[in-house]
């Protein structure tokens, strides 16, 4: 059974209607990015997306906006300048990809809007080993990240430095990178955890697919962005 999310309808609705939208420039390169922030939001997740897409992927515009419906904040932005996307060696540079994510969460973090809110982070194929690495520097100012149809293995001798919570969403036809995930979720050093969306290719195409992965996605969000922070605060009024 997949996971449902804690959140009724009506608030999902109310979330989206009050969403304040804005366009973005990330320091020190100028990144062109898209940070939506709904009223109220209680998390922010901050997507790296695959090589050869940028920050309107359809996929990840379509997560971003089922996250923003639950009161998570998302900022969508393009890794790489429109110069450097033409040498396709930097699409693959996951050092450099992890860099400019590292840059994405400390200029985030110090938006007066969004800045006290818990971060995570959503990669998909080689932006999930770019998550990973930044995972792996920022330490605690990560409270989670999540793959999807990633490349977590990319990110290599860091894996066990990633002490966020992890989860890896896979597609169940994507014959060749579940291996490739289940390497990297061995090596993992914090709290893991792998789905299996059946049926699903790398993309997640079919029928239901997105969905399942927007679910997956939404539930771990949810519990290490919001619930985990809000029993910690409890515990320290105590």
């Amino acid at each position: 059974m997949l996971p449902v999310s804690s959140f009724s309808r009506g608030a999902k609705s109310e979330a989206q209607s009050s969403a304040f939208s804005r366009e973005v420039r990330i320091p020190p390169l100028g990144l062109a990015g898209s940070l939506r922030h709904p009223a109220g939001a209680r998390a922010l997740v901050i997507f790296a997306h695959g090589s050869g897409s940028s920050r309107f992927s359809p996929r990840n515009v379509q997560v971003a906006q089922a996250l923003n419906r639950r009161g998570i904040a998302t900022l969508l932005f393009d890794l790489l300048l429109p110069e450097e996307e033409d040498d396709r060696r930097n699409v693959f540079d996951i050092e450099l990809l992890g860099r400019r994510l590292v840059h994405a969460v400390r200029w985030i973090v110090e938006e007066p809007d969004v800045g006290m809110l818990p971060v995570g982070l959503f990669g998909a194929s080689t932006g999930a080993a770019a998550a990973l690495v930044a995972a792996s520097s920022l330490g605690d100012r990560i409270g989670a990240v999540v793959s999807r149809g990633g490349r977590p293995d990319l990110a290599g001798g860091v894996l066990p430095q990633v002490k966020a919570p992890t989860l890896l969403i896979v597609g169940g036809a994507d014959f060749g990178v579940i291996e490739l995930n289940q390497w990297a979720l061995e090596r993992l050093g914090g709290e893991k955890s792998i789905e299996i969306v059946p049926g699903a290719t790398h993309l997640f195409p079919e029928p239901g697919a997105l969905e399942a992965v927007i679910e997956f996605a939404a539930a771990w969000f949810e519990r290490h962005l919001v619930e985990r922070p809000a029993r910690a605060n409890r515990d320290a009024a105590r």
